[in-house]
This record gives structure tokens, C-alpha cells and sequence, in this order.
């Protein structure tokens, strides 16, 4: 089992995101979002905006929360405006009171209002998750249980939901199907026939074939599969839909010879409880597949060419 909490490093979420978000698949993303949001350019504003037009643009928050997504927001603004100035104010991983200004971009104008729905999109989105994870990361704390995620991701932004999980201090169950061994119900039931005598020889011929780095763990749905499946020497067991009493009975019998992992019924009014039986790692799908977007605005304030027209217009940009 995991060392307590108290017992850990404390470490800056903060600072420990430095880096940790690929460039490349960033650029990826936003490349294909924009081609979806304006395959053959943006119409509207090559009629109404000058081409030489300057913006500046804030970032807002509408309501508090924990930013993620800054250098998204950024990267989107530079894509269409490689020259554009950003100016992120506030950190990814840090908690934001509604009302602050996150960032500031300053190029032109055509290419903010270009990129403005796709950075808005992303950096809503991720920040929903960083706050959403920050929640349930409070509500276990000084327990030891980590919380993590899942494959219950938006196709084509998993790098950007598990970075954003990461902002909100929780951590990252395996990336994809290549990455670790996770045997769930209908592997156990193709692998032993229905036969629950057979579990523990075949998971152990099923791990012996594996190179020595790679993860294998277990889904078990009821404590009988516990002992069988603990007897194979797998690294974790996961205990999918247990009562409180059977996530405690399941910690005891496996006695800290695996990694113990909850999933299942998880939410905001459930995971203190869950944490509190002595597992080791939480997962929730809930943190990447269902959140809401946080409610983020960019305020543009428009300033045209002094030829053309002295007076500056403020606004909000067009949903």
C-alpha cells in the first residue's frame, strides 16, 4: 500500500505541471480543431474587420475555479497569429477567484477572433476537470488515496483532460490500451470459461509472459475473487462497485501484497467515505467524461487602424 499522505513530499501542484504538457500534441489538436471550426477561413470577420486591426483580449473568469489550459490558450492564439503577444497571469494548477483576469493577448485582430472558440473550448473544458479533480482531491486528504482518472476521455483530447486532472492535483490511471495489463470482467470471463477454479493459474501464465516493467492489474467485482486473483502476484486489485464494509474487508485481506484500487460509485458525497476504507488509489470516470464547462469569457477590446478609425470599441466577443 501507498505511504500516507503525511508521510509524502508536499509538492506544488503547480509546480509540478512545468513541462508536462507535449507541445506537438497541442499543436496537433488545435491544427484539427481549427480546420473544423474554419476550414476556408472566417468569413465574417475578413467582411467586418479591417485587415491591419489590433485587439487585445482578456481572459476572464466568470466564476472561481482552478486554471488549466494557459499555455493551450496561448499556443491557439500564436497559431493564428505567430507575432500575437500572450501574457498568462495566472498559473495552471492555481486556484482563481471569479472575476480574475487568466490572460491577456494582444495581436491581430482577425487572428484573436479566429482562434477565440477553439482556446475558449479547451481552456473551458480543461479547467472544468482541474476543478472538478481539486474537489475530490480535498475531500481525501491526509487518507493516503490518490485520485486518478480513467479511458473515460473525449476522443482526440486525452493529453489535454489527463493534463488537466493532473492541474487539479490528481493523478493518471494508464494513457491507453498499450500502456498496462487491466483485466476486467470480460477478459476474466473469455480467459477462465466461466471457471473460477481456473483464475489464479491462468493470470499467472497470463503475467509470466510479460516483460518485467509492465503493470498487471485485476478487476474483481466480489471478495471471492480477492485470494484467486491475489495468489497470481498482480501489482493491483481493483475493487469495482464494493460497499464500505467490503472496500475495508478487501484492504485487510489483501494486506498490502497489491496496490488496492476503488472505482465505482464515486462522487463528491461518496469519495471521503471510500478513501476512509484505506485504499490506495480512487478512479472516476466522472473527472474527464461528464464535467460542465467552467464559465471562462474572453472580453475583446477592439483598436483600428488610425486611418481608418480613431475611436476603440469594447465588447464582448460573439458566442
Amino acid at each position: 500500500m501507498t505511504a500516507p499522505a503525511a508521510a509524502r513530499p508536499a509538492v506544488s501542484p503547480v509546480a509540478a505541471l512545468a513541462g508536462t504538457l507535449p507541445a506537438a500534441a497541442v499543436d496537433a489538436v488545435l491544427r484539427a480543431a481549427l480546420l473544423e471550426d474554419a476550414p476556408y477561413g472566417d468569413i465574417t470577420s475578413q467582411t467586418l474587420i479591417p485587415a491591419d486591426a489590433r485587439a487585445t483580449a482578456v481572459l476572464a473568469a466568470r466564476v472561481p475555479g482552478v486554471l488549466s489550459g494557459g499555455e493551450v490558450f496561448a499556443a491557439a492564439m500564436k497559431l493564428t497569429d505567430p507575432g500575437a503577444d500572450v501574457e498568462l497571469l495566472v498559473a495552471d494548477g492555481a486556484a482563481f477567484a471569479a472575476g480574475t483576469a487568466l490572460a491577456r493577448v494582444n495581436g491581430n485582430a482577425r487572428a484573436v477572433l479566429l482562434a477565440e472558440r477553439v482556446a475558449l473550448n479547451l481552456v473551458q473544458r480543461m479547467s472544468a476537470i482541474a476543478t472538478t479533480t481539486a474537489e475530490f482531491v480535498a475531500l481525501v486528504d491526509g487518507t493516503g488515496a490518490r485520485i486518478t482518472d480513467t479511458r473515460k476521455t473525449t476522443p482526440g483530447l486525452r493529453v489535454l483532460e489527463r493534463y488537466a486532472v493532473r492541474c487539479g492535483g490528481g493523478a493518471n490511471h494508464r494513457f491507453g490500451l498499450s500502456d498496462a495489463v487491466l483485466a476486467k470482467d470480460n477478459h476474466l470471463a473469455v480467459l477462465t470459461g466461466g471457471d473460477p477454479a481456473k483464475l489464479t493459474a491462468v493470470l499467472r501464465e497470463a503475467k509470466a509472459r510479460l516483460g518485467h516493467t509492465t503493470h498487471f492489474e485485476v478487476e474483481v467485482d466480489n471478495m471471492d475473487q480477492i485470494g484467486p486473483v491475489l495468489a497470481a502476484g498482480v501489482d493491483t486489485i481493483m475493487l469495482d462497485n464494493f460497499t464500505l464494509a467490503d472496500l475495508a474487508a478487501g484492504v485487510a485481506l489483501v494486506g498490502g501484497r497489491a496496490r488496492v484500487e476503488a472505482s465505482g460509485n464515486v462522487n463528491l458525497a461518496t469519495v471521503a467515505g471510500i478513501a476512509a476504507t484505506g485504499v490506495d488509489v480512487i478512479s472516476i470516470g466522472g473527472l474527464t467524461h461528464s464535467v460542465a464547462a467552467l464559465d471562462l469569457g474572453l472580453d475583446l477590446e477592439l483598436g483600428l487602424d488610425s486611418e481608418r478609425n480613431s475611436d476603440q470599441t469594447a465588447g464582448q466577443a460573439a458566442p
